[in-house]
């Protein structure tokens, strides 16, 4: 069992899907997924800016799809919630003016990517889409094996996502944030939740105490009472004002929280966004994979945590790394060179395959964008497949 000399704490953060870099997230996932809903081969990058009343779009797509990229970007803006002049005066779907700049795949990139041989390539297999390095991560201290202070921020968010599309009280806005600071134990287990950060976007007539009694309320309701104490601290809007916000107070930019789309910091991060980009992109499938990978080797009970990692040269097929980097930090209940034996066994990670294990040829990916990848239990990356469980028991 993994076991700290001494307690300590560890704080993540989660963000609501109006804050300017997750609007532009969604934003590019939805295009993604529209191209994918025509044309399952799309190839798509696609990153996108938003700054008070303009939207940015930059990239490379190709698709055979026919896609009406300004109705997609001010559907998904209404959809987040700034609709009209009445919800945000600046930003808001019907005032946005959308630049497009977006173009074909470098034919140099895509010879490396299709199943076909080329000149200079090794073999006629589909390659990666790029270099770079992915890591999994994966720990039983939740029954989504994640981290505990991500996933209590992400409950946080979705919580008072809930409560603003509800209409459950009429000043939430969509612009917000969180984060959660958890004290381990030394058994290496979550004692106590220390503090709780949340701001929240609001309309102008609110009074502060009424903002941060409900708040308070509705931490409260979503975690674990068992960890919360007397002395457990929640700062609500601690700058005390938040009107402003959303594209309108900040820029947004598509992958730029990487660290909430993941583990929150408690597992590491090769650098590689997620959003808008298509499958073939490794930096998205091969770390779908890694997730989905460590995942299966704690629940089947080989280490109470796992961390993998794989790295791609572009255009080849098989990791250049295959040696599969497993780290289970001391809780291992076999050796991890066992571990990694059973893996390279039973899990391939050739983009082609990784695609046709975890279906990721359809238009799943605006699902994922908001409130982490690796945390909704309908994702095909979630989903434990029992024959490959029992293998690796």
């Amino acid at each position: 069992m993994f076991t700290m000399k001494t307690p300590h704490l560890f704080t993540s953060e989660s963000v609501g899907e109006g804050h300017p870099d997750k609007v532009a997230d969604l934003i590019s996932d939805s295009i993604l997924d529209a191209c994918l809903e025509q044309d399952s081969d799309s190839r798509v990058a696609c990153e996108t800016l938003v700054k008070d009343d303009h939207v940015v779009l930059a990239g490379e797509i190709t698709t055979r799809a026919k896609v009406d990229y300004e109705a997609i970007v001010r559907n998904t803006i209404r959809e987040i919630g700034y609709r009209t002049a009445e919800d945000d005066e600046i930003f808001n779907a019907e005032r946005v003016k959308v630049l497009n700049f977006l173009s074909e795949q470098s034919p140099d990139i895509a010879q490396g990517v299709d199943a076909r041989a080329a000149e200079g390539k090794d073999g006629a297999e589909q390659g990666a889409g790029d270099q770079g390095i992915m890591f999994g991560f994966a720990s039983d201290e939740t029954p989504e094996l994640m981290p505990a202070p991500i996933m209590y921020a992400h409950r946080i968010m979705r919580e008072l996502a809930g409560a603003r599309h509800a209409g459950e009280v009429p000043w939430l806005r969509p612009d917000s944030k969180s984060q959660v600071a958890v004290e381990y134990g030394p058994d290496g287990r979550p004692a106590r939740i220390v503090n709780v950060v949340l701001s929240t976007q609001h309309t102008e007539e609110v009074s502060l105490p009424e903002i941060r009694q409900y708040c308070t309320g509705l931490v409260r309701r979503v975690l674990p009472d068992s960890l919360l104490r007397e002395e457990t601290e929640f700062y609500i809007n601690p700058t005390g004002r938040f009107v402003i916000g959303g594209p309108h107070g900040d820029s947004g930019l598509t992958g730029r929280k990487i660290i909430v789309d993941t583990y929150g910091g408690m597992g590491r991060h090769g650098g590689g966004a997620f959003s808008g980009k298509d499958c073939s992109k490794v930096d998205r499938s091969g770390a779908y994979m890694c997730r989905w990978v460590a995942k299966h080797v704690v629940a089947a009970g080989l280490a109470n945590r796992c961390e993998l990692q794989v790295a791609y040269a572009i255009g080849k097929a098989s990791p250049v790394s295959i040696m599969i980097d497993v780290d289970t930090f001391g809780t291992a209940r076999v050796s991890e060179e066992e571990i990694i034996r059973r893996v390279k066994e039973i899990f391939s990670f050739k983009p082609a395959d990784m695609e046709a294990v975890l279906g990721l040829r359809r238009p799943i990916f605006r699902h994922s964008t908001n409130y982490g990848h690796f945390t909704k239990p309908d994702l095909p990356w979630e989903k434990l497949d029992p024959e490959r469980l029992e293998a690796l028991k």
